[in-house]
């Protein structure tokens, strides 16, 4: 606490030079008006404190501001009281009286070269008299800031201890008391001579300490608003939950979400490792407020868990001669096609009975013969549920996606069908991370979840025209969705936990197969569509093409009747393309315009025949060259 109290021998300090003992101080700084007790560590400190009790008991105390670096300006002290601490070592009370230049103020003598004895001249500075209206002005405003900063601080004693001091210089000296000021700030205060200066750096600093308290006091008032506000809301809903359930009220939007979690955890068949990661964070979405931004995001990632496919699948009905027939009864032509397709789906089918063979005997794939070739491929590698992955490469058009169609139909499973082309972001195959907003899984797992069992036949389409840029590479992602050595563990960025392809009939479709990366395409096994001879586009047209166009126009079968000659016509002279998109085209151009005038109430039968095509399409596309002589 600052020492208002004015010494009964306090007087206007004298303008001569004076001989003092020096005392320096190591740490610290001492005001005039500052009474401070003073542990003599040193011998120099006891010689310097006898030398002054000898004469009145006047000392110099001079601060240090670095090494072997004294401030210029000291502190004349007097000796209080001598005695000893209660670990015995001496101290002394001092009550600092006036400032004071040490060796005079313009002497080069300094307090560093006084170290070889004990005295030193000074010179006292008196406290000028004066004091402009201005400094008086400061004088009131820093009282009330200091009063604000005890209230807030909690020390209300600070405040009135100024109340008895009114002059600025004096006022200023009091901020020496501070803990928070720096010695380098208590320093120049010392060094500061004029007192309108000296009060308007002790201003400047207590409007700083005001303002950062201020400002700390604004901070802990939001948060414990806030805080408040939660608890309060906390405690509100479960009182209401309490008195709904009371009154038999309850809807289903008051249902426990957390139990109702818990309960189709305990339904659902999942693995190990995830029924602990779902377990984690219903604990988790227990112990958070639904105010937290986080609450919607556990309740997304637990739903997307519970919405993919961990325990569903569909049996298999693999019957050669039945998905011969599909193929048939789907596609005119590639008969080259379809029996490789048929072979792939032969081997799938006895590799199956054979493992079912196993397991009802009781032996393991160790004991039983031959069975090693059930559980490897080529050069050792072990195939899981889904084998080789089929990669169906070929022109526009010429029906890849329909055939993945045709194997899902045969072999009783879902179909899923996910467009690659043009795709850039590894997060796409992948998922993104959940600490991004609006996280999702990766398009595989949508694909599965869309399924909606862990065994479907999955379509990747367009593989050749799948991109790379700075956001990751989707070949390299697709991987590990495409390798049966991998795809068993398969993780999702998103979901975090492991979910199993292994089961899964993948393919593939390219018009290109030089784009596909190497790594991917060692992993598919290649069937390459060729495209149609003029003749199974023909049939193509009869039995399907023109079927579906009708029915797309409106149009009843028996509205338009086509020859043969014609289709064969717009076969040859309105199309080139290896597959039948371009014919389907003409066809539907044919039937619109019939549909115009059945519009326009032109009931009249149509004959499409090789004369009426220039009025229908046009002038031949690729008309045939004359035959050379």
């Amino acid at each position: 606490m600052p020492e208002t109290e004015t010494p009964e021998n306090a007087q206007t300090p004298e303008t001569d030079r004076l001989a003092l003992p020096l005392l320096p101080l190591l740490s610290g700084v001492v005001l005039p008006q500052m009474v401070v007790t003073l542990a003599l560590e040193s011998d120099e400190a006891r010689d310097a404190a006898d030398a002054a009790l000898d004469v009145g008991g006047r000392v110099v105390l001079v601060p240090r501001t670095g090494a072997g670096a004294y401030a210029s300006v000291g502190t004349i002290a007097r000796i209080e009281s001598d005695g000893e601490l209660p670990n015995g070592q001496r101290a002394v009370v001092l009550r600092g009286l006036a400032r004071a230049h040490v060796g005079g103020p313009s002497s080069a003598e300094t307090v560093e070269s006084s170290r070889s004895g004990v005295w030193v001249d000074v010179v006292p500075i008196a406290e000028r008299a004066e004091v402009s209206g201005r400094a008086r002005e400061m004088a009131r405003e820093y009282k009330a800031i200091v009063r604000g900063i005890a209230q807030r601080v909690g020390s209300p004693r600070i405040a009135d201890a100024l109340q008895g001091v009114d002059e600025p210089g004096a006022l200023a000296d009091t901020a020496g008391w501070s803990p928070e000021l720096s010695v380098e700030r208590k320093v120049e205060l010392l060094e500061t001579i004029d007192p309108e200066a000296r009060i308007e750096l002790a201003l400047e600093w207590a409007r700083d300490v005001l303002a950062e308290l201020e400002v700390g006091e604004q901070i802990r008032h939001r948060v414990t608003d806030g805080m408040e506000k939660t608890q309060r809301e906390y405690v509100l809903r479960q009182q209401l939950d309490a008195i709904r359930k009371e009154l038999g009220e309850t809807t289903g939007d008051d249902v426990d979400v957390v139990e109702e979690y818990r309960e189709r955890l305990a339904a659902a068949t999942v693995p190990d490792d995830v029924r602990a990661a779902v377990t984690r964070e219903i604990d988790r979405l227990e112990r958070m407020s639904e105010q937290s931004p986080e609450h919607s995001w556990i309740r997304t990632w637990i739903d997307t868990v519970f919405e993919l496919p961990w325990g569903e699948r569909s049996e298999d009905h693999v019957d050669v001669r039945a998905a011969r027939a599909v193929l048939d009864a789907d596609h005119t032509g590639l008969n080259d096609v379809k029996d490789r397709i048929v072979e792939f789906l032969a081997v799938r089918r006895l590799r199956a009975v054979r493992q079912a063979e196993i397991a009802e005997g009781g032996m393991t794939a160790d004991d039983a013969p031959g069975a090693e070739a059930l559980t490897s491929g080529g050069g050792g590698r072990k195939e899981r549920g889904a084998g080789a992955i089929l990669a169906l490469v070929g022109p526009p058009g010429v029906g890849k996606t329909s055939l993945g169609e045709s194997i899902a139909r045969a072999m009783g499973r879902e179909f899923v069908r996910v467009s690659v082309g043009g795709t850039r972001d590894e997060a796409e195959i992948r998922g993104h991370r959940r600490t991004y907003v609006g996280a999702l899984p990766g398009r595989v797992l949508q694909g599965m979840k869309q399924a909606g069992t862990r065994n479907p036949v999955f379509m990747l389409d367009e593989l050749d025209k799948i991109g790379s840029d700075f956001r990751g590479d989707p070949a390299a992602a697709l991987l590990e969705v495409l390798d049966p050595e991998q795809n068993a563990r398969f993780s999702d960025h998103y979901l975090n936990v492991p979910f199993d392809l292994s089961h899964v009939f993948f393919i593939a479709t390219a018009n290109l197969l030089d784009p596909i990366p190497r790594p991917l395409r060692d992993r598919m096994e290649v069937i390459r569509l060729a495209g149609y001879t003029p003749e199974e586009k023909g049939e193509i047209a009869r039995s399907f093409l023109i079927p579906r166009q009708h029915e797309a126009a409106g149009l009843p079968n028996d509205r338009i009747r086509w020859s043969p000659a014609a289709v064969r016509d717009i076969v040859s002279e309105y199309t080139s393309e290896a597959g039948v998109r371009d014919l389907e085209r003409q066809i539907a151009a044919i039937c619109r315009k019939v549909a115009r005038r059945a519009a326009e109430g032109d009931e009249a039968l149509v004959r499409v025949t090789r004369g009426s095509l220039d009025k229908l399409l046009g002038a031949p596309r690729h008309p045939p060259e004359p035959a050379s002589i």
